[in-house]
């Protein structure tokens, strides 16, 4: 069974960190997936997903560039957690200033600082007034897909360069590893001090 990754943002800066980041952490990038906003058709993606060779997890990115209401991303990630072959391990839901007021639950958060916290984050990383919630642009339908572990950070490869793809987008980072502790893959990474 292939196991996935979901990212909300599709990005460059995004697309830049995450294929800086994945072979570092056993992973891979399914960089077709690439796009603001996302333009490959879901039963696309599928088959790309399963001729994936190695049995590592895979990471794909979806974007709805603001689109009010289900965008195409999102349509996409429900797709994907449709199929019997295909689990996916969980999410980084990526904040943004969106005007249309979509939102998801997180199970924690990081900030710019790589901070973990029960608070959401806004786009810049900075913590949020609101606990386990989360702004964005391509994020509303993650409850929906009862995903086993929510990650919220701010714009992937940015906050205030924080997140630098030259610093080794560090959040990012941190964020797929939390994901990745989470579902069995590796051994949790961060200091006693962020729990």
């Amino acid at each position: 069974m292939k196991k996935v990754i979901f990212v909300t943002d599709g990005d460059l800066a995004s697309k830049k960190a995450l294929e800086h980041i994945a072979q570092d952490l056993q992973c891979t990038v399914l960089s077709a997936s690439y796009g603001n906003p996302t333009t490959i058709d879901p039963e696309e993606l599928v088959d790309l997903i399963k001729l994936e060779k190695e049995d590592i997890p895979i990471i794909i990115m979806f974007d709805d560039c603001g689109i009010r209401d289900v965008g195409f991303g999102e349509t996409a990630m429900h797709y994907i957690v449709s199929q019997e072959d295909i689990e996916v391990i969980g999410a980084v839901a990526v904040a943004s200033q969106t005007h249309a007021k979509e939102w998801t639950h997180v199970d924690v958060s990081v900030d710019r600082f790589g901070h973990l916290s029960e608070y959401g984050v806004d786009k810049e990383g900075l913590i949020d007034m609101e606990i386990g919630r989360i702004n964005g642009d391509t994020v509303s339908i993650l409850d929906d897909l009862n995903l086993p572990c929510v990650v919220g950070i701010g714009d992937i490869g940015k906050m205030a360069r924080f997140d630098d793809v030259k610093k080794g987008a560090p959040i990012t980072r941190k964020a797929i590893e939390i994901i990745l502790e989470r579902s069995g893959y590796s051994e949790p990474n961060f200091e006693a001090d962020d729990i």
